[in-house]
């Protein structure tokens, strides 16, 4: 145990929940299944918001707005969409409340909605809606636009951030005059989430295909990218959809083109959402708190002061406020805590468990000697260095610490991820030794299906770029021409 949170290896579940609350990342609403995040977790939240923001309009998308309610008719016109969300639907179906007369507030029974209203489970309908009266021609297309938003899917079993009734995300929403232009934005923004999760996340993940079951409702094609948690349980995190026409068709998107024959227009969707929150947890952090990469750190160093009289304080604050002034001018946030209601100790732990990537403590002695005391939150190592060019230190020392927690994540997934030949080792191997499992399956729908059930592992990815192998498949021996990669899965 360590600050009131029990050990990952005990209960990896209750570490996490633990870990969330003390962290201070987020609690539980009042809403059942929804949560509150507090604001250092939505530091974190903005810091990759930022990130990829950016990172979509370098590809030249532009972020727009669409509204949190679409009326219901509109998810009966893409017949496995409405399918594939029909069971997470909140619907609204009053506009206005009143008193009973006995001091209790009631719907009011006479303010019944003529059509009743979804809360987004996702805007592919009410988008494609407003499309048709954005598009006529070849020339206005393609359409690039992203949408940074909530949505509710109504969720029965609830895990802070893993999944939630309510969550944030961003959902892009592309239209396209070919099906090659359509499937190249499909692939180009699946490389931009492998990008922002290993290089920012520093979480390595697997870019593969969803099976025809896994894929999103209403898609022909479901890119992902997957990881691995320290649990050896797998978290999809991010995916990119090649809607085909479907929606287009559903709602009666045309344009003319350039060779002026009238054509359904090609579409995209492709989304993350705080559930990365939940993987950036679950893959660095450790019984004492948050490992945090510093590029996504709300605070990358903390100083910390150590002092008997005011004098001392007053130098040290002098000597951090030029410290302070060359990080920044290098892009690094610092935090000096001269809090005097807390003791050195007391803070040491805080910010252990806050994930804060580099500590500094400087006290009276360390001025006379010229040092301070640098600690690492990844490899919780210690060093004394001087203070003369301490900001480029910290710049090279931030730098190790992005690269190594990613290096200590690829190692674990490489350590717990095996080709498997025989169902039984297959079911041992899920029971005893949790991870990705690298095996052939017979491409069925069926044999997927029986597989799920019997162990509870999906097929998380068909990886891209595969390497083409004979085989049999695990469960039925019927011939194969490539692995797949199955896990249990968040």
């Amino acid at each position: 145990m360590s600050k009131g949170i029990i050990s990952k290896d005990e209960d990896y579940s209750q570490w996490f929940n633990d870990l969330v609350i003390k962290a201070d990342l987020a609690e539980y609403s009042p809403v059942r299944g929804c949560m509150i995040i507090k604001p250092y977790g939505y530091s974190i939240w903005e810091k990759m918001q930022a990130a990829l923001d950016k990172m979509f309009k370098d590809t030249g998308h532009s972020n727009a707005y669409f509204p949190l309610l679409i009326p219901k008719s509109f998810f009966s016109k893409e017949a496995s969409h409405v399918e594939g969300f029909a069971k997470e639907c909140a619907v609204v179906t009053h506009y206005r409340l009143k008193n009973d007369g006995e001091g209790q507030i009631i719907v009011d029974e006479e303010a019944k909605l003529e059509e009743e209203l979804i809360i987004r489970p996702t805007s592919e309908t009410i988008i494609w809606n407003t499309y048709r009266g954005w598009i006529q021609s070849y020339r206005d297309l393609p359409i690039l636009v992203n949408q940074w938003a909530n949505v509710m899917r109504w969720e029965m079993r609830t895990r802070l951030f893993l999944r939630t009734s309510e969550f944030l995300w961003q959902e892009g929403h592309t239209a396209h005059a070919t099906a090659e232009e359509a499937i190249a934005e499909t692939e180009q923004m699946l490389e931009v989430y492998a990008d922002f999760v290993e290089n920012w996340m520093s979480v390595p993940v697997v870019k593969g295909r969803k099976t025809a079951n896994e894929r999103f409702a209403g898609a022909l094609d479901t890119y992902c990218i997957e990881a691995l948690m320290q649990d050896g349980k797998a978290l999809q995190a991010g995916t990119s959809h090649f809607l085909g026409q479907n929606f287009a068709k559903a709602f009666d998107v045309k344009f003319t083109s350039k060779e002026g024959k009238l054509d359904y227009v090609w579409a995209t969707s492709w989304g993350v959402s705080t559930r990365l929150m939940g993987a950036l947890i679950m893959t660095h952090s450790d019984d004492a708190g948050l490992v945090l990469p510093p590029k996504l750190a709300p605070i990358q160093v903390v100083a910390v002061p150590i002092y008997k009289h005011d004098e001392e304080l007053e130098n040290i604050r002098t000597y951090i406020k030029g410290l302070s002034a060359e990080l920044r001018a290098k892009g690094i946030s610092i935090k000096f805590d001269d809090r005097d209601t807390q003791r050195p100790g007391f803070k040491f732990a805080e910010y252990e468990l806050k994930g804060v990537p580099l500590r500094i403590a400087i006290g009276s002695r360390d001025m006379q000697n010229g040092t301070v005391e640098l600690a690492r939150r990844d490899t919780k190592t210690k060093e004394t260095v001087n203070q003369e060019g301490l900001a480029d230190h910290i710049e090279q020392l931030l730098e190790q610490i992005q690269k190594n927690i990613y290096d200590k994540a690829f190692n674990f997934r490489a350590e717990n991820t095996v080709e498997v030949n025989d169902y039984e080792e297959f079911k041992r191997l899920l029971d005893e030794k949790p991870g990705f499992i690298s095996a052939h399956w017979d491409g069925t729908p069926e044999t997927e299906q029986r597989i799920k059930e019997e162990t509870k592992a999906t097929i998380r990815c068909i990886p891209l770029n595969n390497k083409q192998e004979d085989g049999k498949c695990i469960l039925t021996g019927k011939p194969s021409t490539q692995r797949v990669l199955f896990a249990r899965a968040y």
